[in-house]
């Protein structure tokens, strides 16, 4: 008698071996148009930590939250490059966990790309739950659980329906925080130097950068903390990498994506920053009372800034809502596809989407706002101090895979590297060293739910999925060999 050998896992496509599109039957398919990428690339860096988190930044760095910023942002460029040289080559809706499944190994993409999908079903509980009180105090005849519930089915069924209408969506989303950053940097700059009418503020143009208590006001290690504090507001940058599989182009949308993050960071994070510390003292109260962005607009006479800035993180919690649905559901389809989730979670309707992953990813994220709502101090923290240090250990990934993966693309199709990570592989190796050096710092910081806490219980989580990964692995390989030696030849 003959037994079938199992079949190798196939590749998703876009990934080697699969059928490099991204349509097909059973696969996703090209919905997005060249507008949502690029809105998604834009607004992908805007995050509602930007808008609500800044003033915590401000107040321990003083106008050193600036060098902060720019450090994380030169991290995020690098980390950007190394993964546009990839995804430009081989795009794929696994992105990243793809890529560390071929050049480290099955349990380097299982692992990282499990705790990415975690990372993002936590944010979701997060971002419902922020959402939901600012709706709940425009219409508090709606428990806040209510409107939680409201928004995460309504963007649940924006994602279920297609790709595109994630897309359409995401395009406005981002659009109105593009708007309201530029437009913010206008007024703020008209207001710096006394240009702005009808404003009241003094024309301090930007002495308030040094004149209360110099730049480093709290002294240089204030940068590090800072950097503690902003480094988690970048995440998002690499979903366009995961969206550009569902593009057209996606080699042209992923080149265009990367070429294009430097002055997304420069404008939106480093440019409203300078903006917040150059119409405020560092100290003012009103920073952390109101938070930074609202703050600053009240001093420049805009009525109603609170409202303003509620719209505007509301409308960057549902994008981050919207993303981070559409980037769990993503990673669980690749998975899937690869063998390391249910089969499934692989499948697409009609439409090309991965209903069962969507359905499977917002459950989780329920589960999640459940417990923030039944247990905010013991579960709830628990599990946003095990995905807390997540973002870094994917920048990790990155960089190794992508040492990896150059030398793979130049043996097989050097003609795919139209992006390239520059003065490879000295600045991989420096980025590995900086983001190293960041999870170590963070071990520093004792308090309660603190870097400490985020990176032990992540690493923690990281290490039980990496040995679920090789014991996973090995027990594959052995059914495989049996099976193997079952199989009787055909006389």
């Amino acid at each position: 008698m003959t037994t079938t050998v199992p079949k190798t896992p196939s590749a998703e496509p876009g990934e080697p071996g699969g059928s490099g599109g991204s349509g097909g039957s059973g696969g996703l398919q090209a919905g997005l148009k060249n507008r949502h990428l690029s809105m998604i690339a834009i607004g992908g860096v805007i995050g509602a930590g930007l808008f609500v988190g800044s003033g915590s930044g401000i107040a321990a760095a003083g106008p050193g939250i600036l060098v902060s910023y720019a450090l994380v942002g030169v991290l995020v460029v690098l980390v950007m490059r190394m993964l546009g040289e990839m995804a430009a080559a081989n795009p794929t809706s696994g992105s990243f966990s793809a890529y560390a499944d071929r050049a480290l190994g099955r349990w380097a993409g299982f692992t990282i790309g499990w705790l990415y999908w975690f990372f993002w079903v936590v944010v979701l509980a997060v971002e419902a739950t922020a959402g939901a009180k600012i709706l709940a105090g425009w219409v508090p005849a709606v428990p806040q659980w209510g409107w939680a519930l409201i928004v995460m089915i309504v963007l649940t069924a924006t994602n279920l329906v297609s790709v595109g209408s994630y897309g359409e969506f995401e395009f406005w989303f981002a659009g109105i925080k593009v708007v309201a950053i530029a437009a913010f940097i206008v007024l703020g700059g008209l207001a710096i130097f006394g240009l702005l009418p009808g404003s009241d503020h003094p024309a301090s143009g930007f002495s308030n950068l040094t004149a209360h208590g110099g730049f480093l006001p709290n002294g240089p290690g204030a940068i590090l903390t800072g950097v503690l504090m902003v480094v988690f507001s970048f995440m998002g940058s690499e979903i366009v990498t995961l969206a550009a599989g569902e593009t057209a182009d996606p080699r042209a949308a992923v080149t265009k994506a990367t070429n294009s993050v430097i002055w997304r960071i420069a404008v939106f994070y480093l440019g409203s920053i300078l903006i917040v510390v150059s119409l405020l003292r560092w100290d003012d109260p009103a920073i952390l009372k109101d938070g930074s962005y609202v703050a600053a607009l009240s001093s420049i006479g805009i009525p109603h800034a609170a409202q303003i800035m509620n719209t505007i993180v509301l409308t960057s919690v549902l994008s981050c809502l919207n993303s981070g649905l559409y980037t769990a559901s993503r990673m669980a389809f690749s998975l899937g596809r690869r063998s390391d989730a249910p089969a499934a979670f692989g499948q697409t309707t009609g439409r090309g989407v991965p209903r069962a992953a969507i359905l499977a990813s917002v459950v989780f994220g329920f589960v999640a706002v459940a417990f923030n709502y039944l247990w905010p101090d013991t579960v709830f923290q628990f599990l946003l101090n095990a995905s807390g240090a997540i973002a870094l250990f994917v920048w990790l990934v990155i960089c190794f895979s992508q040492l990896r993966m150059r030398k793979i693309i130049e043996r097989e199709s050097p003609e795919k590297l139209v992006v390239r990570m520059w003065l490879y592989p000295y600045l991989t190796w420096a980025t590995i060293a900086l983001i190293t050096f960041v999870l170590g710092y963070m071990l520093t910081d004792t308090a309660d739910g603190g870097g400490r806490d985020q990176v032990v219980l992540s690493t923690a989580v990281a290490a039980a999925v990496v040995l679920f990964a090789v014991v996973r692995g090995r027990l594959s390989a052995r059914t495989r060999a049996r099976e193997s030696a079952d199989t009787v030849p055909l006389s």
